[in-house]
């Protein structure tokens, strides 16, 4: 823990922001980082809860030790902080920046609504360790003789690579892309993290021996069978990305986009590459001087509102047919698990138009060209209610309720009926394999991350990428040292 009065005597305190009227005209990032007083501060509100739920199974998917890298932080010992950080997290300066931070919810301060900011200090940590030069290539003393294939550079492909490195094996990742990094370099805008910050660590993973392969679409430029031959162990990391069927009539109108091509395009603009990507349309999708909807209240529906903006849009609304949250959730009924309330978050802060328990009828047009979109009120059940129906004005209209599992193309076609799917509870078609020993129904293939559990965090694509090298090292070595 930190200070052992400092909940008491210390006020929550978070990074601020930009003024919307400043971010919105760039793509950095726009959060003022805080003093190291400022976060050694917050780091002592830690308390002495007798049981740290923030780092449990309802808390942190990686178990962050929270209270110990707090106590750490508040007595100024930065680097003992990031090693402690990196036992449990490859990389927290992604997670300190895009993670909802369950970890919060789950806080005991989080009873008084004022949770101590730990993903502002997990940041932070990592921020000051890049600062001071504690983060360097860690290559294994001693090497296996064995090699590893890991298909897709995302949050899971990266942390297994990472791990599978430093256990000695020879690791070479494959990515589709023409830079490593998945939908945490094409997803996810740079507003919310900048791309330097997956720059970095690439480099650090070289240093540890990590071969990267861009440009490979696995199962189309290379057969799945090749690197079977090849690798005594190939991990697939492919996250989800099919758009779910919103089926929602109008869908063929010019002006009527799934969101996840349009923040890819983007992000490969602000990143200087050329918009066009494999298995993405590549017409441009623009805002500027244009009456935008997103259809859909996640996180993917909040960067295409952000981007938006961003671009020049004249007026963003965001439909979302779930009733409007309560400001305030019951903390005996829900805490420590995460709560259904009002949130707002950065983009739509900056002038969003939301509508709650709405639903999207139908996308209107003329000549072939979006006009509209048609909608309705709907009662509790979901079900329209006769009467309500009105149109939003639309010149650009973007479907962000979900992905409903990986690209069936690539890895999935080549490997055919050899590679056993199920579909969830949500409707997704997942890879079969179990959260032990996450192998698949073909011989020498592991899968981690969405591609596995289907859509879910950042944080999640971490646990399960280290969990699979560990599962693969003892797999290859009959024992492991690497931590579950």
């Amino acid at each position: 823990m930190g200070k052992v009065t400092g909940f008491l005597e210390i006020d929550r305190q978070v990074g601020k922001y930009q003024p919307a009227s400043d971010r919105i005209r760039h793509f950095r990032e726009f959060t003022i980082p805080m003093s190291d007083q400022e976060v050694e501060k917050q780091a002592a509100r830690c308390m002495d809860c007798g049981i740290p739920f923030c780092h449990g199974p309802t808390g942190c998917p990686v178990h962050n030790q929270i209270p110990d890298w707090n106590d750490l932080v508040f007595n100024n010992k930065w680097e003992e902080a990031i090693r402690n950080l990196h036992s449990t997290n490859n990389f927290p300066e992604f997670t300190g920046r895009v993670c909802p931070a369950p970890c919060e919810e789950a806080c005991t301060l989080n009873l008084e609504d004022a949770p101590v900011a730990i993903k502002t200090v997990e940041q932070a940590i990592a921020d000051k360790a890049y600062e001071m030069g504690y983060i360097v290539p860690q290559p294994a003393t001693t090497k296996t003789n064995k090699s590893v294939a890991v298909i897709g550079s995302g949050p899971a492909g990266m942390a297994a690579a990472q791990q599978l490195a430093r256990a000695g094996h020879d690791v070479t990742v494959y990515e589709r892309e023409t830079k490593p990094g998945g939908l945490l370099r094409y997803g996810i805008p740079d507003f919310k993290m900048e791309k330097n910050f997956i720059d970095r660590r690439v480099e650090q993973m070289k240093g540890e021996g990590v071969t990267f392969q861009c440009g490979v679409n696995v199962g189309v430029d290379l057969k799945v069978e090749d690197l079977l031959a090849k690798y005594d162990a190939v991990l697939y990391c492919g996250g989800s990305e099919t758009p779910r069927n919103a089926g929602i009539p109008g869908v063929d109108l010019h002006g009527v986009h799934d969101a996840m091509p349009y923040l890819v395009q983007q992000n490969r603009r602000v990143g200087r590459e050329n918009i066009d990507s494999v298995g993405w349309p590549s017409a441009p999708i623009l805002a500027g001087g244009k009456h935008v909807v997103v259809v859909g209240g996640g996180d993917t529906a909040s960067d295409c509102v952000g981007t938006a903006f961003r671009q020049g849009a004249v007026k963003v609304s965001q439909l979302d047919i779930r009733p409007m949250p309560p400001e305030k959730e019951d903390k005996l009924a829900v805490w420590p698990y995460w709560a259904t309330k009002m949130r707002t978050s950065s983009s739509q802060a900056e002038g969003a138009n939301r509508e709650f328990q709405v639903a999207t009828l139908e996308f209107v047009g003329e000549d072939g060209v979006l006009t509209g979109v048609k909608c309705c009120q709907v009662d509790e059940r979901r079900k329209p209610i006769a009467g309500t129906e009105f149109i939003i004005k639309a010149d650009l209209a973007f479907i962000a309720i979900g992905f409903q599992g990986p690209f069936m193309g690539g890895v999935i076609a080549d490997l055919g009926d050899r590679l056993t799917l199920n579909t969830d509870r949500r409707g997704s078609t997942n890879v079969v394999a179990d959260d032990k020993d996450y192998k698949t129904s073909v011989d020498k293939f592991w899968t981690a991350g969405d591609v596995r559990r289907g859509q879910s965090l950042v944080v999640w694509a971490i646990r399960e990428g280290r969990q699979a090298a560990r599962a693969i090292d003892e797999a290859l070595m009959g024992a492991t040292t690497l931590p579950r």
